[in-house]
């Protein structure tokens, strides 16, 4: 028994709006180191083009691709539509194509070349004069971390980054996760970016939070009564938060085995949702006002010392099973992964956030690969109704109430309440008052792009919370390093191993079904 809205949900409206500039209004040169790889031709140009369609881009704008490839303009042009018409979200038109092409170019360099630079520069003053970007840049990072110190370098030396007052222009930073790979790391990384552009310039993007449904938390919360008085642990028993991959590694082999769940996505991705539905009112929209809430959450969770790191997490690695009717290879048979790692594909593990707001209340989290489904959900499990009245029996009691909010792939959100069945017998049954998104969303980069133009930093991590999220998953890394027990093996297809509904089951709980 569901209802459903079948009303269109328009899109929540921008914190920032009165802030800043619209995207059309903000003239610039978009510079992509690694233009020529991956993530360029999977997510960044297809964005690019979307917003080009939707007459988002301003006039003023020009993309430029720096890679070791031997590319001309036409030869990117080409590269760029070939991943257009495979991954686009909307389809590549004649028109939009011939309004995008112009837009695109390319140089070739050494990202460890200081005479690169000089062409890139020369290039982008030439480009600047044609199209009047008014001397502002972007330049996004595409390339793996190690790369990060010689491109921000030698964009220094080439005296391409202007000075954060704006007087000459802009410029910013696009940083993509993850920001190093241990707190270490993250500090290293962090520290040569400080060298050469100001925090205020620098834009770490987690492509998770563009994702409508997660940009929607604290509209949803902060914009509607009926949530904020009860989001507390006085109302709420438990929280739970599933990010389900069905795929298996896939082409991702040498990266993934060198990350593993934990850092690829409870470190980034959940935490920062874990901050959004944590968090207290920040005192205005702006970024930092939104940002130093999330901190605040982060700052307090509880440590997981190693002595209850086996007790409070659990790490899984897929075998060979069923995935989608089809039988599929274990982590250790797919190409490139060594026959002994102890790589975790799947994470559990219960925290407590330590302030008033949420004393007593346990967060489960959970993420891996070849589970049964994709999807992506936050559960918000209610405190049960007293035993009485329509709960006063013991052998039937009451489902507590439920809120779950769907980020993908059906995004949305479900209300489960206890309803009366028709009839004139007294039977009680659950029932989901169910919302979707019926308009089509942007993808999260085209929506993180935009920020960056515009200058909105909402959506991207600060440095103080990318360190603190590392100090928090630190601990399980180091004990787990410590330790000579391999991940507990899962069957492909399946919701992961046992010990994760354990982990939940000894606390009296279990996991939503999805």
């Amino acid at each position: 028994m569901t209802e459903k809205s079948n009303h269109h949900a328009p899109s929540a409206p921008h914190p920032l709006d009165a802030l800043h500039p619209k995207l059309h209004d903000v003239p610039c040169l978009l510079v992509i180191f690694g233009g020529a790889g991956d993530l360029s031709h999977r997510k960044l140009l297809p964005a690019l083009y979307n917003l080009t369609l939707e007459g988002e881009l301003p006039k003023e704008f020009a993309i430029v691709g720096f890679s070791m490839e031997k590319l001309d303009d036409d030869a990117y042009r080409e590269f760029a539509r070939g991943g257009i018409e495979k991954f686009s979200r909307q389809k590549l038109t004649d028109e939009a194509w011939a309004k995008f092409a112009p837009m695109l170019h390319f140089v070739s360099g050494s990202f460890a070349e200081a005479k690169d630079y000089l062409k890139l520069r020369d290039r982008l003053k030439a480009l600047d004069g044609e199209v009047g970007a008014r001397g502002n840049r972007i330049y996004y990072f595409a390339v793996p971390p190690a790369f990060i110190d010689d491109c921000s370098g030698n964009l220094s030396a080439a005296e391409m980054i202007a000075p954060p007052d704006g007087a000459h222009g802009f410029t910013r930073a696009v940083v993509e996760k993850p920001v190093g790979h241990d707190l270490a790391s993250a500090i290293e990384i962090n520290s040569e970016l400080a060298k050469h552009f100001d925090e205020s310039q620098i834009f770490r993007i987690d492509h998770y939070l563009g994702k409508e449904t997660v940009e929607n938390l604290m509209v949803l919360r902060f914009a509607n009564t009926i949530f904020e008085p009860i989001w507390s642990a006085r109302y709420i028993d438990h929280v739970q938060i599933t990010v389900a991959e069905q795929e298996g590694v896939g082409t991702r082999a040498d990266y993934y085995d060198r990350a593993g769940a934990l850092r690829d996505m409870v470190q980034s991705h959940i935490l920062q949702v874990l901050c959004m539905i944590a968090s207290e009112p920040p005192r205005s929209t702006h970024a930092d006002a939104v940002r130093d809430s999330k901190l605040d959450v982060i700052r307090s969770l509880r440590t997981i010392e190693p002595a209850d790191v086996e007790r409070l997490t659990v790490r899984g690695q897929y075998v060979e099973g069923l995935s989608g009717g089809e039988k599929v290879p274990g982590y250790l048979e797919e190409p490139h992964i060594p026959p002994d790692s102890k790589t975790e594909t799947f994470v559990a593990l219960k925290c407590h956030v330590e302030n008033w707001r949420w004393a007593g209340v346990p967060f489960y989290l959970r993420t891996g690969k070849r589970l049964p489904k994709r999807a992506s959900e936050i559960d918000i499990f209610f405190n049960s109704v007293p035993r009485i009245l329509y709960n006063a029996r013991p052998a039937a009691p009451l489902t507590p109430n439920v809120l779950a909010i769907r980020i993908q792939p059906d995004e949305g959100l479900a209300l489960k309440i206890i309803s009366k069945v028709p009839g004139q017998t007294l039977r009680l049954t659950p029932v989901d008052v169910d919302f979707h998104y019926k308009t089509a969303s942007p993808e999260a980069y085209e929506t993180l792009l935009s920020d960056v133009i515009v200058g909105d930093q909402t959506l991207f991590m600060r440095r103080d919370a990318v360190e603190a999220a590392w100090r928090f998953v630190q601990p399980i890394l180091d004990q787990w390093e410590r330790s000579a027990e391999a991940p507990v093996p899962y069957a492909a297809g399946s919701w992961g191993p046992t010990e994760s509904a354990l982990l939940l089951a000894r606390d009296g709980r279990a996991w939503r079904n999805l």
